[in-house]
């Protein structure tokens, strides 16, 4: 079950997150000492408490038996734009369609709010990830290389 994130919720969250992503860091070799700034790394209850209160994101998890196993915000930008971010899925359930229902349910919500694009951020190196957006519609619109990152971000939208 998809239900909109709580207060209550965000330490799970940030677990959520945090394991989702150590994943991407471990294929890659992402580390705190040269990639700090990662998601696996970086993200806190109280940078989460920020995005919910201070820019107001709209956050969501998948919930089955009380065990939050997935989650997304979105960021409403101007221009009838939004941002997703963190798509997560817990290692142990994926491959089991919960990441495709958290973009749908994404791409319904962003609809609802007035959105018509989704813009969002991967790493570019993880073909697989990329694949995985490019067959639910996502186009791919560049890339950016930063110092701080080992890595190259590449920048994906979908249009509703």
């Amino acid at each position: 079950m998809i239900r909109q994130a709580e207060q209550a919720d965000l330490a799970e969250c940030v677990r959520v997150i945090r394991e989702s992503f150590q994943t991407v860091a471990d294929e890659f070799g992402f580390t705190r000492e040269n990639a700090p700034r990662f998601t696996a790394f970086a993200i806190t209850e109280e940078w989460l408490q920020w995005q919910m209160f201070g820019e107001h994101r709209l956050m969501y998890l998948d919930e089955e038996d009380g065990r939050i196993r997935g989650y997304y915000s979105l960021q409403m930008k101007d221009n009838n734009e939004c941002e997703l971010g963190n798509l997560a899925v817990l290692p142990e359930f994926r491959h089991r369609g919960i990441g495709g229902e958290l973009l749908k349910h994404a791409m319904d919500t962003a609809r609802a709010q007035g959105c018509k694009v989704i813009k969002l951020g991967i790493v570019e190196e993880n073909t697989v990830l990329r694949k995985w957006y490019e067959r639910s519609g996502a186009v791919h619109q560049g890339t950016e290389k930063f110092d701080f990152f080992p890595f190259t971000c590449g920048y994906m939208e979908i249009r509703l």
